[in-house]
């Protein structure tokens, strides 16, 4: 961390080759990677970022042996989970994700199903897949990802990679240029202040402890307070253009989100001399002896490059509903499944954070995190056992006090129809794509709300996430502008020449496709009359639409104006 804060390419080398750790943060919570941004070295962010992967992917493939066993000793079960974005917003609503997740366990087995796939300009991309976890002997595991649509299985075997092999993990030229022109981004939930408390129910002096069920089962309703969602970010490393482009202003949307902005720039600097530890990245030259003599004060001095820090603090209370007699256990089944997703989903990840806060007894059936004042991210469970719906694969066993169920070895097997890939050949979304995925995706659902101008950040609520970048165009839109404008033209040279050369006009229309005979002058006037009138259709179905569009931005408005008065 010392090194790569203060630029020194060749120490940090040397450290590196030493199997030196990268997966560490600093005091303030900033990682190896992301001072390594700070620095502006592209190849010192480079040997950092392949180190970090390594390391990354050489823990997780070497936990598996203790998640191997974590998955034997729980019971096995079958539960549906379903993740939802919501909103009381109509027009932000209509372009909320959801899926389910149906999750299968056996041994040391496991399966998930899923149907969001990704996001294509203004669609979500819906299929048919299932990622299988199979474990083996001698504590090796097999992953593999089947589509149903297109028949084909991805097998992948989960295995040590040798140093050797870092040439895999190195990053491209456009991932090292992109952290280097945006913005540094870290996000933290501050829980030292966070409470749970039973929400109530009736009216003033018949208040009671409020209880709602929940797929069918009696849950307690708590509410978790104070809890605070901290976004910093960065700018020191960017130049003046790259600020520009990051910059979003305050908008009358932002204000209503509650997302309060605190600005830190350290810019006033000792003057600085040719002093022996006079250096790019110590500009207020520290000594060693002061850097590391804990009685000494600093006086707000620190190595690396002045950070110009702006800090984003968010309050939210979530609402949990926890079912005491729930058939699952959090601990023993749950978590095992959620450190196995956590390790290439984000959803997952953030799950894990939340649920491993100290929560009152029961089983969370229902988790609603409020991101926004217009937006929450909601995860239920349910189905579980097949007891809502069949589930092919699942058998029930009916207890005296309890309901287990039985999971078939046909569910973790694909169809012997199915073609067998490595998974080398396919496409593999990284955490960081999916995360700008589904940030492109709220870009655009405000775009077709008609409030393309009010970026909301909300995938950084969510996780370390960069800011979005400036506005997606509507590309489909300025397409059709383009088109348009095409036709008008043609049109126009048309009558221009029908008008001025009438005789070169009909001669170059002559020669008809099947070889009859030219067009009469009837034809050609009953051909220019279609045109025009589709044009005329085409302009009263825009000015419609754009009278529409109008009216969505009006409500939207008045929906934000309305709030803002009653807070």
């Amino acid at each position: 961390m010392l090194a790569v804060t203060l630029g020194h390419l060749e120490s940090a080398r040397t450290l590196l080759q030493h199997a030196t750790n990268v997966n560490t943060e600093n005091r303030e919570g900033w990682t190896v990677v992301q001072e390594a941004v700070a620095t502006g070295d592209p190849e010192l962010l480079q040997l950092v970022l392949e180190r970090r992967d390594f390391q990354r992917y050489s823990s997780r493939v070497g936990g598996i042996p203790e998640l191997l066993q974590k998955l034997k000793e729980a019971p096995d079960f079958y539960v549906e989970m379903k993740w939802e974005f919501t909103s009381w917003v109509p027009l932000v609503s209509r372009m909320c994700p959801s899926d389910t997740y149906k999750v299968y366990k056996q041994g040391s087995n496991v399966r998930i199903d899923t149907t969001l796939l990704g996001f294509d300009q203004t669609n979500w991309q819906r299929g048919n897949r299932s990622y299988v976890f199979k474990g083996q002997s001698g504590d090796s595991a097999v992953m593999m990802e089947v589509d149903h649509e297109t028949q084909q299985v991805y097998v992948e075997q989960m295995r040590m990679i040798s140093a050797e092999d870092l040439q895999f993990l190195q990053p491209s030229e456009e991932a090292i240029s992109s952290r280097l022109t945006t913005p540094i981004v870290t996000t933290y939930i501050d829980t030292d202040k966070i409470s749970f408390e039973r929400n109530k129910s009736g009216i003033w002096g018949w208040r009671s402890d409020k209880c709602e069920p929940v797929n069918g089962h009696d849950c307690k309703v708590f509410g978790a307070s104070n809890v605070e969602l901290v976004t910093k970010t960065r700018t020191e490393h960017l130049t003046e253009t790259d600020k520009v482009k990051a910059r979003a202003p305050k908008t009358p949307l932002q204000s209503f989100l509650g997302i309060a902005e605190v600005e830190e720039k350290q810019t006033a600097l000792p003057e600085t001399n040719n002093e022996e530890y006079s250096h790019i990245g110590n500009p207020c030259n520290i000594t060693p002896e002061e850097y590391f003599d804990h009685t000494v004060d600093l006086k707000g001095r620190d190595i690396g490059r002045p950070k110009e820090v702006n800090t984003k603090i968010q309050k939210f209370k979530a609402t949990l509903w926890l079912c005491e007699n729930y058939p699952l256990s959090l601990q023993e089944q749950i978590m095992p499944i959620v450190d196995l997703m956590a390790i290439s989903s984000s959803h997952f990840a953030k799950l894990k954070d939340f649920i491993q806060m100290q929560l009152p007894a029961g089983f969370p059936v229902k988790i609603e995190i409020p991101l926004f004042h217009v937006l929450n991210a909601r995860i239920t469970f349910g189905n579980i056992f097949g007891l809502d719906e069949e589930i092919p694969g699942i058998t029930r066993i009916m207890e005296e006090d309890r309901i287990t169920c039985v999971v078939d070895d046909s569910c973790f097997i694909p169809p012997a129809s199915y073609s067998k890939l490595g998974a080398e050949v396919r496409r593999q979304f990284s955490i960081e794509e999916e995360d700008e995925l589904l940030q492109f995706a709220i870009q655009q659902s405000l775009i077709e709300a008609g409030s393309e101008k009010d970026e909301v950040d909300i995938w950084e609520a969510l996780r370390a996430q960069r800011p979005s970048r400036p506005n997606t165009p509507n590309i489909h839109a300025e397409e059709e502008r383009q088109l348009q404008r095409a036709i008008q033209a043609s049109l126009a040279l048309y009558q221009q020449n029908l008008t001025t050369s009438p005789d070169s006009g009909s001669s170059a229309l002559r020669a008809s496709p099947e070889g009859g005979e030219a067009d009469s002058p009837d034809s050609l006037i009953v051909s220019d009359h279609d045109l025009q009138m589709a044009l005329v259709l085409s302009q009263r179905e825009r000015e419609e639409e754009e009278q529409q569009r109008r009216q969505e931005e009006e409500m939207l408005e008045q929906v934000l104006q309305l709030s803002l008065t009653e807070k």
